[in-house]
């Protein structure tokens, strides 16, 4: 019987990156090798997303002889197939976080997601990372009756968080910004921002092996053995270390099982139009920010550089993507966008990511020397960028960040491993249907 983990691959050819506008355009292909025999290291990581190849990055920065170990190719996930929408904050509004955890809590968060932003950004800017990096993500509400509510979260980061670059927008505003009938108010946060996701993953990774990381591909985990020495067993090597860090996220599959019983993978999809116009372009978005709107089962979308309408809408909760992603998500553009019903889609894909069921990531020492960080809950370009800095800093002692994050306290899943993802499915599955019954 195939695993979770063989069912979610099973989308895609292994080994290379899915068909996507992300993968046409990406600055770089990497080669690097399959880990073939033994070889032993002071950490070994586990993913070659954001989280691996800035955990890696930092380490390797340190001094720290790093082996990082990637399935298929570096940014084969989730972070070279996302929205490429980079948000301030947490997955969550910082109002619900102060009644989970109290003010000065949610400040804490708060500022942690802050520096996300700040580290997220510094790398692109230092090591000089050409991943189309543009500034503005507005959230735009798509019911009349969230209008007041967005106004006073707004004042509520205004004068309570000190944050003064998010701003309300009103009806007239965010029909002028996004050229859509579907939206009555939202707010624009211009320290937010969208990026071309693979080609910052690709950047990571050149950082990371320019300081010494020791990057393979095509080499999948098969499992570890927990102790003073960790030992990572793959399809065709070993590799022993001081320190293991699990960077997996939606591709976690069985490989641990604390960790699993904590996140859990749905597939979100996206198309890439044809290249408009300068003036349909911005017809369609204005100003060139990221969109994103307040549905559960959320619509996101933006501009690529050259003028392409990304779109991403629609999730699914089996292991299969739907047969025909550019029809799955053509529905929901042409809902936002009538205008583009007939406009041609070059590339269609889907991603796997992780979601916790507080959508706050998931950190965790699983052992004294195995740590892991997940669950970004669709808020993990600069997050799980930030994690991988701060599973650096917990491997070589200064653990006081990533200690806010494990008291957090995410719960697992309910269900046990039988029943907790088809419990996933029904949640989800309601409120996608609220989302269509405008309940």
């Amino acid at each position: 019987m195939l695993s979770s983990l063989d069912l979610l691959t099973a989308n895609d050819a292994r080994g290379v990156h899915a068909p996507s506008y992300y993968a046409a355009t990406a600055n770089r292909q990497t080669e690097h090798p399959e880990l073939t025999g033994e070889t032993s290291c002071d950490v070994c990581i586990v993913g070659g997303g954001y989280t691996g190849l800035s955990s890696a990055l930092h380490l390797a920065e340190r001094g720290y002889d790093v082996v990082l170990l990637e399935a298929n190719r570096v940014g084969w996930g989730a972070s070279g197939r996302n929205g490429g929408q980079v948000g301030t904050g947490q997955r969550v509004d910082q109002t619900v976080l102060e009644k989970r955890h109290g003010l000065e809590q949610a400040k804490v968060l708060w500022d942690l997601a802050l520096e996300s932003m700040d580290v997220t950004l510094g790398l692109i800017g230092e090591h000089g990372i050409e991943c189309d990096y543009r500034p503005g993500v507005l959230h735009a509400d798509h019911r009349k009756a969230y209008v007041p509510e967005t106004k006073v979260y707004v004042e509520h980061l205004n004068t309570i968080y000190g944050y003064d670059k998010v701003r309300f927008v009103d009806t007239d505003e965010v029909r002028q910004m996004v050229g859509s009938p579907c939206y009555h108010g939202g707010s624009l946060d211009m320290g937010s921002g969208h990026v071309h996701p693979l080609n910052l993953a690709l950047g990571l990774a050149g950082v990371a092996e320019a300081k010494g990381a020791r990057l393979f591909e095509t080499t999948r985990v098969l499992s570890y053995t927990p102790g003073e020495t960790v030992t990572v067993k793959t399809e065709k090597g070993t590799v022993r270390a001081k320190h293991l860090v699990l960077g997996c996220n939606g591709y976690l599959g069985k490989l641990d099982k604390k960790t699993a019983a904590h996140v859990l993978p749905i597939n979100n999809f996206i198309v890439a139009t044809e290249p408009l116009s300068d003036a349909d372009a911005k017809a369609l978005i204005r100003d060139n920010v990221a969109v994103a709107d307040s549905k559960f089962v959320i619509n996101y979308f933006r501009l690529s550089a050259d003028n392409r309408m990304l779109f991403g809408g629609g999730e699914n909760y089996g292991y299969r993507f739907p047969e025909d992603i550019k029809s799955f998500v053509r529905k929901p553009m042409s809902e936002i966008y009538p205008q583009l019903k007939d406009v041609r889609i070059d590339y269609g894909w889907g991603g796997t990511l992780a979601i916790s069921p507080k959508r706050m990531p998931y950190f965790a020492r699983i052992h004294p020397n195995v740590l892991s960080a997940s669950g970004y809950s669709g808020h993990g370009v600069a997050m799980a960028t930030f994690a991988g800095k701060v599973l650096a800093e917990a491997v070589y002692g200064t653990a006081a960040r990533f200690d806010a994050f494990e008291q957090i306290r995410v719960p697992a899943f309910p269900g046990g491993d039988k029943l907790r993802y088809p419990l996933l499915v029904l949640a989800m599955t309601w409120y996608s249907l609220r989302d269509k019954l405008g309940i």
